[in-house]
């Protein structure tokens, strides 16, 4: 019941595009949330630091999405007979998974876009 290197490259890749686009929006959902919140402050204004490093989160977070939908559908699954990769519903419920993520990330990184709206 051991975890292949395919099955880890494939999380591994979803959880760094994950990380990648929360590093790629912290600089405007954090302060839209906390301004929601009714938080304010000098140092919201700092949580905009972020900025000029938003378009390298957003293309590892592109990157990231690539790798795994690469892993998801296009290299051949490897795995014994018996173990829970080989069933298709491992590998449909992976599927589902990454569009569900897929959407969540391509959400967050319209946000900074979609900001001044509720501002």
């Amino acid at each position: 019941m051991g975890i292949s290197m395919a099955q880890l490259t494939g999380k591994g890749s979803l959880i760094a595009g994950v990380l990648a686009a929360i590093g790629a929006s912290v600089c405007c959902v954090g302060p839209l949330v906390l301004l929601t919140l009714g938080i304010g402050g000098t140092w919201v204004a700092g949580l905009t630091a972020m900025e000029p490093y938003r378009p390298i989160f957003i293309g590892l977070t592109l990157l990231f999405l690539g790798l795994t939908f690469r892993q998801l559908y296009l290299v051949p699954q490897v795995c014994a007979p018996d173990t829970s990769c080989a069933a298709p519903r491992t590998r449909a419920r992976q599927r589902l998974v990454f569009w569900i993520v897929a959407a969540l990330l391509v959400g967050l990184l319209a946000v900074p876009w979609l900001a001044p709206l509720f501002y």
